[in-house]
């Protein structure tokens, strides 16, 4: 597997110097690698011709635009038998992208199917392992209102540690990762900021195996299920609608 170079934003330039954004730029412009980082940014690994048939390419063709995205840093490769398969190189890439997503332009719409797909992905989804959209950003605000989480700098209070771990998130496994406890990531359909970090990677993971959300078959989208409505309305009072999306209960 080619070399990751430096993609990460945390990762400080030589002294001195300045960021090259040229290379990551080279390696986004390109409407399949664009479509290829979308379907990625759940952080599943996908197999190359899944990530083909999505963006409308030739295996050949994928396999091309794969390796520009892999040697940029942007995406890993791993083997299983004769299948390759591709995810991002880790939460780094995923914030850096979701918060590139704040500057850019919609991918026009067209057609019943992408333009469903398209108010999916804007009501609940993953950034790579944390909550995302409407919902995530719902709930980040929930949080902070019921004194869960602290702003300036973001932090973890004993109530919402106490109130995480009632609700099954492993709060010390999030305390004790190497990246931070508590992140905010700026959501690119919101342009709210929604909890990411590891105790944002805690909570998406809970919310999966407790059957509160569940992974849309084709793409990133997330279906909050019944016993997940239940949850929010009767926790925060946030009400989902499935005609109108989210909103408070108050």
């Amino acid at each position: 597997m080619p070399r990751s170079v430096t993609a990460s934003p945390d990762s400080p330039a030589p002294p001195g110097r300045d960021r090259d954004f040229s290379q990551v730029a080279q390696a986004l412009a390109a409407p399949a690698r664009s479509v290829f980082c979308n379907l990625l940014m759940d952080g599943t690994a996908r197999p190359a011709g899944e990530l083909a048939r999505a963006a409308g390419v030739g295996a050949s063709t994928a396999s091309e635009h794969l390796s520009v995205l892999v040697a940029a840093g942007l995406l890993e490769c791993t083997a299983s038998g004769r299948r390759r398969y591709y995810r991002l190189a880790g939460p780094e890439v995923a914030r850096a992208l979701e918060a590139l997503g704040g500057l850019t332009g919609a991918a026009p719409v067209r057609g019943y199917r992408p333009s469903r797909q398209a108010a999916r992905l804007a009501a609940a989804r993953f950034c790579y392992d944390h909550l995302a959209g409407r919902f995530g950003v719902a709930l980040s605000e929930a949080w902070h209102a019921a004194g869960w989480l602290r702003e300036g700098p973001e932090e973890l209070t004993p109530e919402g540690a106490e109130g995480f771990a009632g609700l099954g998130v492993d709060v010390d496994a999030a305390r004790a990762a190497r990246r931070p406890t508590v992140r905010l990531c700026a959501d690119w359909t919101e342009r709210r900021p929604h909890l990411a970090g590891a105790l944002g990677a805690a909570v998406g993971a809970r919310f999966l195996a407790a059957g509160w959300v569940e992974r849309h078959r084709t793409d990133r989208g997330l279906t909050v299920t019944p016993a997940g409505r239940a949850l929010l309305a009767d926790r925060w009072g946030i009400d989902v609608d499935e005609e109108r999306g989210l909103r408070s209960a108050g």
